[in-house]
């Protein structure tokens, strides 16, 4: 048996009827940036994560780049203040924060759900701390609560990093991107909820933050020519609005396929050497990636490969031993570096078979 990693195509085709028809709309519209199509999805997405505010912007490591040049240019941030962020995160979440001239404090996750240890997160406060960024990873939700209590008690702004966990909820029925003060959301095409190419939007309920992002996605401006900041290019484009709102309408079903085909894997795989996913109590795994442990990882994926099993490593390197950031390589997080060196994600889409899955981890089982 042949089993793909991720199959778009599959993916996306039962809704290529309503996206042609939204494509056909689009093109004869003739208006293509910042459209009604982009305000219908920002209404959409807002009332979906349950915040007053979504605004569309063209990528994920943009949406979470502007939560924090906006608080810039509210004065809640200022060049060179720290921000919190977990050591085991992909290393968008650390450039949003280096690329806003921001500190990032990187802080060993937790080992069973694998973010952010509020413990450690405590430890890492300072004068000059002025931001946590909770990773919500692999579609798991961060301990929103306690991170939500640390921020209150030393009123610091809590930021959300949900690229792979859309549609996750906490236990109180709260949805993700509205667990902080403002989320940053991507729709790249192998997301939960994904787009036909880069594409991203930030949650909040923070009026002053939404009027602020609104100019700074585009250059800047309120009104055409008249320039508020120094803003950005970084956009929604029409048709990947159009598109998202018709993803949106079947997530909750991907994700409760996603849940049952995790369930499928928790049951089969009796390899005492892997260690499963973790679920927290606190709230709903979504399984944007299903990611074991093993300590032979890359015998375990040649041999995957050999029966015809695609995986993928998420990821190879850790942002401290990354050579743009060469100058933290003499850093040790063993938590995060074993997590890296560990880390396989197994076939789980919505278009994954049972039969599939249970082969998989069949496959597993018989690696010695």
């Amino acid at each position: 048996m042949q089993v793909k990693f991720l199959d778009l195509k599959a993916v996306n085709q039962p809704y290529f009827p309503q996206i042609m028809a939204a494509t056909r709309q689009f093109l004869e519209g003739g208006w293509y940036i910042l459209g009604k199509e982009v305000e219908a999805f920002e209404k959409d997405y807002a009332h979906y994560c349950g915040t007053s505010h979504c605004l569309g912007v063209s990528n994920g490591l943009d949406a979470l780049r502007l939560i924090f040049e906006g608080y810039k240019a509210l004065g809640q941030l200022m060049e060179g203040d720290e921000v919190i962020v977990p050591a085991n995160t992909y290393i968008a979440s650390i450039l949003a924060v280096t690329q806003s001239r921001l500190k990032p404090v990187l802080v060993e996750p937790d080992a069973h759900t694998f973010n952010l240890n509020p413990d450690l997160v405590k430890a890492h406060i300072t004068k000059k701390t002025k931001a946590i960024l909770a990773v919500h990873l692999y579609g798991q939700l961060a301990d929103m609560h306690s991170l939500a209590s640390i921020a209150d008690e030393h009123g610091l702004l809590l930021v959300e990093d949900a690229a792979q966990a859309h549609g996750a909820m906490l236990s109180d029925g709260r949805m993700v991107g509205n667990l902080g003060h403002a989320a940053g959301h991507s729709f790249y095409p192998g997301k939960n909820l994904g787009a036909l190419g880069d594409a991203g939007a930030v949650s909040t309920n923070d009026n002053e933050l939404a009027e602020a992002i609104k100019a700074l996605r585009n250059y800047g401006s309120h009104k055409k020519y008249y320039n508020v900041y120094e803003g950005f290019n970084m956009r929604l484009d029409e048709n990947q609005a159009a598109w998202l709102r018709i993803r949106l309408r079947g997530l909750d079903k991907e994700n409760k396929r996603r849940r049952e085909l995790a369930d499928v894997y928790r049951t089969s795989i009796r390899n005492e050497e892997v260690i499963l996913p973790f679920e927290a109590t606190y709230a709903t795994h979504v399984y944007h990636l299903f990611a074991i442990l093993h300590p032979r990882r890359d015998a375990l994926q040649q041999y995957l490969l050999e029966k015809g099993v695609q995986t993928m490593i998420h990821y190879p390197l850790p942002p401290h031993q990354q050579e743009a950031f060469r100058q933290w390589s003499g850093w040790s997080f063993p938590v995060t570096e074993k997590i890296h060196q560990q880390e396989l994600s197994l076939p789980i889409s919505p278009v994954h078979s049972n039969e599939e899955i249970a082969y998989v981890a069949d496959v597993i089982n018989q690696f010695k």
